[in-house]
């Protein structure tokens, strides 16, 4: 065997090493984290039902960002809680589709739809629904929220007299 092919078939042997064992990290630790993540996401919908505003933020990083539905924009754990209690008469909850975990990085991004229901019934209920994604960071041993983006795409009763932002 030559110089030149010994130096390949050990580059290429160390490289099936690397790759076999990103293979099983990443296969090892997502099934987990992305459990944690949608059970983080579980525990923050039922402190909105609950109307629990520091458990809810306790979800967010100190520095969270936000696009909600319509596009108002909000920075900030302290001003996206004063948004929650702002509008206190409606609920919403998030449904997680797609839960992805980084093998890399303490990342992880979900996707789904959203909900926002005024109590009672009838046409003066403001209902409003969409999708949304959010990228959450580990910190420690726990899965917070650094960003969200919602987009309204549909609504029923006074909600669809509301104004979406504009820039």
């Amino acid at each position: 065997m030559s110089y030149r092919s010994a130096i390949s078939a050990v580059v290429i042997g160390i490289a099936g090493l690397v790759l076999a064992a990103c293979h099983r990290s990443a296969s090892a630790a997502s099934p987990d984290e992305a459990g944690a993540v949608k059970a983080a996401r579980a525990a923050q919908n039922a402190a909105i039902v609950a109307r629990d505003f520091d458990r809810m933020a306790s979800y967010w990083t100190d520095s969270v960002t936000l696009t909600a539905g319509l596009g108002t924009e909000l920075r900030g754990r302290l001003a996206y809680r004063r948004a929650f209690e702002q509008d206190s008469a409606i609920t919403y909850e998030r449904t997680p589709q797609v839960v992805e975990v980084s093998a890399n990085w303490p990342l992880a991004w979900e996707q789904g739809t959203w909900t926002g229901r005024g109590s009672g019934s009838g046409d003066a209920v403001p209902r409003l629904s969409g999708s949304y994604a959010a990228q959450w960071i580990k910190v420690g041993n726990r899965w917070l929220i650094r960003s969200e983006l919602f987009v309204a795409t549909s609504c029923q009763g006074l909600a669809c007299r509301w104004p979406a932002a504009h820039p």
